[in-house]
């Protein structure tokens, strides 16, 4: 089963809170975790992987945080799980971080599963992350806005 990790998916909601901010004000990791109901340690963590992938700008002092870098309809969902999760790769064999496979050389099925990889990696760039943002606001409440408080290296 193709899956992506628990990790993604809360990078992937936290980068929607930002996107449906239309203030683009910066928010902290705190009122980040509590507005989604994640713990915190794991959204500082992932915070700080998206800030490190260019994807969130880190703002600091007493109203720091973290913002995002461009403009959501720039940022396709591909780039979040790149950031989290490293090059997108459906099979060990297309992915150059690790080892060779033993029959690679001779494999009769790798070129289909290089068309595949690159139709599953131009469909995740291909969905900006607007379009991630949930049409129900009742199911995706605002971050709060007052209290934000730390900065973002101590949030992380």
């Amino acid at each position: 089963m193709l899956r992506i990790t628990k990790q993604t998916d809360y990078g992937i909601v936290l980068m929607t809170r930002f996107a449906a901010d239309r203030g683009r004000s910066v928010h902290n990791a705190r009122d980040l975790a509590e507005a989604s109901s994640l713990p915190l340690p794991t959204v500082s963590k992932i915070l700080k992987g998206l800030a490190r992938a260019g994807l969130l700008r880190s703002h600091r002092g007493v109203k720091g945080g973290y913002s995002l870098s461009r403009d959501p309809a720039e940022i396709g969902v591909g780039e979040i799980v790149h950031a989290i999760e490293g090059p997108i790769a459906i099979t060990e064999c297309l992915d150059d971080t690790g080892p060779d496979c033993d029959i690679q050389p001779c494999c009769p099925v790798r070129a289909n599963w290089q068309r595949i990889n690159a139709a599953v990696h131009d469909a995740l760039h291909s969905v900006p992350l607007t379009e991630m943002i949930p049409t129900f606001p009742a199911t995706f409440p605002a971050a709060p806005t007052t209290g934000v408080v730390g900065t973002a290296e101590s949030q992380a």
